[in-house]
C-alpha cells in the first residue's frame, strides 16, 4: 500500500506548525546560524561550486541556509512544499535584497523545472522526510535536472548515531519536539546506494557527532558550538567511532558527457 499522500499531509501539517514562529526564532540563534554556515561551507567546498553556477535547494524551509548560500552562486531556487516556509523565505529574501534566489511552493514533480538545468542541487536534512517510495525515485529526478558533471549534496541523520540514543534517554520530550510523525534516520551505505543505481559517482561519510546536537538542545551557545565543531573533525575521521556519527553526507557527481 502506498502511504506517499498521508505522509506528506502529516509532514506539511507539522511542518506548517514549525514555521508559525518557532523555526523563525530558533533558526535566527547564534550557534544555529554558525552551525548553517559551517553547512553552507562544506556545501561549497566538497562540491567546488563555481561562482556561475544554478543551485537548487530541496526542502528548502525559511531560506536561512539559502541565504547564506545565494552570494556563492549566480542563482538559486529554494523548493518547499510548506506554504508558509515559503511566505517567509520570500520575505526575508526580499529584506536582504538577495535577486537571485527565488522560492517555489511544491514539490519537484509539481514545480516545473527544466531538465539539465541545475550545477548544483542539495538537500539540508531532508531525505530523511520522504516516504520510501519517493526516496528511491528522488535520485533518478535529480540525476535528470543538474547538467553533466553536475553535483548532489545531502545531509541527513544517522540510524546508528549515538547521540540519538542518549537523546532518545535523557530528553525525549525534546527529541518528539523536533522530529515529525513520520521522520526517520536513514543507514548511510542503503540510501548512497541509490544514488550509485542512478548513475551517478558517489561519496558519502559523516558529517559530525556533537556539534548539530548542540546547537539544537543549546541554540544561543555559540561558543560551545565551535568548541564541539573542532571535536567533530576529530572524531569523523576515527575509524569504528566514526560509525557512530550523528549526520551523514552524501555528495553524488553526475558523469561528464563523454
Amino acid at each position: 500500500m502506498d502511504d506517499t499522500k498521508p505522509v506528506l499531509a502529516r509532514e506539511i501539517e507539522y511542518h506548517e506548525r514549525l514555521y508559525a514562529g518557532f523555526a523563525q526564532q530558533h533558526f535566527a540563534r547564534p550557534a544555529v546560524r554558525a552551525l548553517r554556515a559551517h553547512m553552507v561551507a562544506r556545501i561549497l567546498t566538497v562540491t567546488d561550486t563555481a561562482k556561475t553556477a544554478r543551485a537548487l535547494s530541496l526542502g528548502c524551509g525559511i531560506g536561512d541556509t539559502e541565504l547564506m548560500l545565494a552570494p556563492y552562486v549566480s542563482e538559486l531556487v529554494g523548493i518547499d512544499l510548506a506554504p508558509s516556509a515559503i511566505r517567509q523565505a520570500r520575505m526575508d529574501a526580499a529584506s536582504a535584497g538577495a535577486g537571485n534566489l527565488q522560492f517555489v511552493e511544491g514539490s519537484l514533480e509539481t514545480a516545473g523545472l527544466s531538465s539539465e538545468s541545475f550545477d548544483l542541487i542539495f538537500a539540508i536534512f531532508f531525505l530523511h522526510h520522504l516516504p520510501q517510495t519517493l526516496l528511491e525515485s528522488l535520485p533518478g529526478s535529480v540525476f535528470s535536472l543538474l547538467r553533466p558533471g553536475g553535483q548532489f549534496y545531502s545531509l541527513d541523520p544517522s540510524r546508528y548515531r549515538l547521540s540519538g540514543a542518549i537523546g532518545s534517554i535523557v530528553v525525549p520530550h525534546l527529541m518528539r519536539k523536533y522530529q515529525s510523525p513520520d521522520e526517520r534516520q536513514l543507514d548511510r551505505a542503503s540510501t548512497a546506494a541509490l544514488f550509485s543505481r542512478a548513475g551517478f559517482a558517489v561519496q558519502s561519510g559523516f558529517y559530525d557527532f556533537v556539534s548539530s546536537p548542540l546547537a539544537g538542545l543549546a541554540p544561543g551557545w555559540r561558543p560551545g558550538y565551535a568548541i564541539a565543531r573542532r571535536l567533530d573533525d576529530l572524531l569523523v575521521r576515527t575509524p569504528l567511532l566514526s560509525r557512530l556519527g550523528s549526520n551523514f553526507e552524501i555528495i553524488a557527481r553526475k558523469p561528464p558527457r563523454p
